[in-house]
């Protein structure tokens, strides 16, 4: 059996249940790549690194990612926004086995500062065991991915440039 290749990231607020993680899935035998930051000092823009991750994800370059800052919110959005990336904010075991079994979520994000880090664990340990299945689910799944190919012909959003 092959070794579960994950990418990990986190802002500055998600630093500590980063390192956590990151910790617990070495225990579990997972092959664990860090996309920083490399302490809680340094100043992380979430996008940044949610990008990186899911970007690689997309790429197969890794089967999974988690992602984690203060809310899980920030990083969800970002890594959604990655072609072919289906990432899913969850706060609870159940959240976490449907992201996979229902929606083949291959990015998991967590918020620091909305969970402990004993739940976070169970939280990833259910995600990492969990498998999708595909059948009425899989034919959701294909839908979400011919959507998204429709809405990403190049149209820009009509408050895209709002945040400037």
């Amino acid at each position: 059996m092959s070794v579960m290749k994950i990418a990990i990231g986190a802002d500055e607020a998600g630093f500590g249940l980063k390192e956590t993680i990151k910790a617990y899935l070495k225990e579990l035998g997972v092959d664990v790549t860090d996309f920083g930051p490399s302490d809680s000092s340094q100043e992380v823009d979430y996008p940044d690194v949610g990008f990186a991750v899911a970007d690689e994800i997309a790429r197969e370059s890794f089967e999974r990612g988690i992602l984690i800052c203060g809310t899980g919110i920030g990083m969800t959005i970002t890594a959604d926004k990655v072609p072919g990336i289906r990432a899913a904010l969850c706060h609870d075991t159940y959240s976490a086995e449907r992201a996979i079994k229902s929606n083949n979520a291959q990015v998991l994000t967590l918020g620091a500062r909305v969970i402990g880090p004993e739940l976070a664990k169970q939280i990833v340990k259910v995600w990492l065991e969990s498998e999708f299945t595909g059948g009425n689910s899989g034919r959701k799944v294909q839908k979400i991915i011919d959507g998204e190919r429709q809405y990403r012909g190049g149209l820009e959003h009509p408050d895209s440039n709002t945040c400037s």
